[in-house]
């Protein structure tokens, strides 16, 4: 990878679950990428140690990219004792730290134009029971960062070699759902998947809208949402999102069954096990999850924090290789979108 590549920083994740581990691990491997670990430094270098990784490779970020073989560190809020992480059971100070690398990490990468965000994994109990300011109201990396950006929507997407999807709603209870959907929130959900799969290289995208009710409703014999808010939320994102080619509303077990034999590149749900159970079933460990809607590229790896392995070695990294790898890759078509636009004007 040439030294010009985007500057990709990652949040490490909680400091007693898996994330500074596979963070360090994948930043290692992707050794010619310029890679910055956000986190408690004393954590990382802890888990350096772990994965078989000298602690010289790890320097202190001075807003410059890392030199090949490098890995640069900042560290995010108060520094942790080793007892604030122990293996499966984050304190409060861990909690509280795991949010401050998610925020630092984002305040970097809007400094350092043309770079890209890649978070590692959360848990979002211990954020929300760690007493740090406005924690209580953290729901996920998504919504957490939309706020942060002051985006007016995001939207979560599953990004695999196999199968694509985005989300209509997301860490809401399932018996709100039907409420939540809404014509412009499937037009949301369909166009900004859209727009990442032309960002991946796909010029016309083929999308599947899924069904929130079995058979498509059956003609409102199963429920009126089809009808109330997908149909006319495909009619809008028709408009929207010009050169893709979008179906539905399809039964949601077809949809996901097509899209993985190839007929369609990506899916739209209506909620979330609807999203990620087929998504885990074929590329549990492949899978990133990219949040479409902010001003800068974030991904992030498809599984949690791993507390029963949580600081024994046998982490897989392969999530967060790909996570990092999709952070950059978007970056790079984002940085050359906008130099297109520039020599258009």
């Amino acid at each position: 990878m040439p030294r010009n590549a985007p500057l990709v920083f990652v949040s490490a994740g909680c400091p007693a679950g898996i994330g500074p581990e596979v963070s360090v691990a994948a930043a290692r491997r992707l050794h010619e990428t310029p890679i910055v670990l956000v986190g408690d430094v004393g954590t990382l270098l802890a888990a350096a140690a772990l994965v078989h990784v000298g602690e010289q490779h790890l320097v202190p970020f001075d807003g410059k990219p890392p030199r090949p073989g490098s890995i640069g560190v900042v560290q995010a809020g108060p520094a942790l004792t080793p007892k604030d992480r122990k293996p499966g059971e984050p304190s409060r100070a861990a909690g509280a730290s795991q949010l401050a690398a998610v925020e630092t990490a984002f305040r970097l990468v809007k400094q350092q134009p043309g770079s890209a965000l890649a978070t590692g994994p959360v848990s979002k109990a211990a954020i929300a029971e760690s007493g740090a300011r406005n924690a209580a109201k953290f729901t996920g990396h998504t919504e957490w960062l939309q706020r942060l950006d002051h985006a007016k929507t995001s939207v979560m997407c599953f990004v695999s070699p196999k199968l694509s999807t985005s989300l209509v709603t997301t860490h809401v209870p399932l018996a709100r759902v039907p409420a939540l959907l809404t014509p412009a929130r499937v037009a949301e959900a369909t166009t900004w998947l859209a727009q990442l799969l032309v960002e991946l290289g796909r010029k016309r995208p083929h999308i599947a809208v899924a069904s929130l009710n079995p058979h498509a409703g059956e003609n409102e014999m199963f429920g009126k949402e089809e009808a109330r808010a997908i149909v006319p939320g495909i009619a809008l994102a028709r408009k929207k999102a010009r050169g893709a080619q979008i179906e539905g509303p399809i039964g949601a077990e077809t949809a996901y069954r097509y899209a993985y034999a190839g007929k369609y590149d990506a899916v739209v749900a209506m909620y979330h096990d609807q999203a990620t159970i087929p998504m885990k079933l074929v590329a549990f460990g492949d899978a990133v999850n990219v949040t479409m809607g902010l001003s800068v590229p974030r991904t992030s790896v498809d599984h949690g924090t791993a507390y029963d392995i949580a600081w024994q070695g046998k982490a897989d990294a392969r999530g967060m290789v790909a996570a990092v790898e999709l952070a950059e890759k978007l970056a790079q078509a984002r940085g050359g979108a906008r130099s297109q636009r520039r020599t258009r004007q």
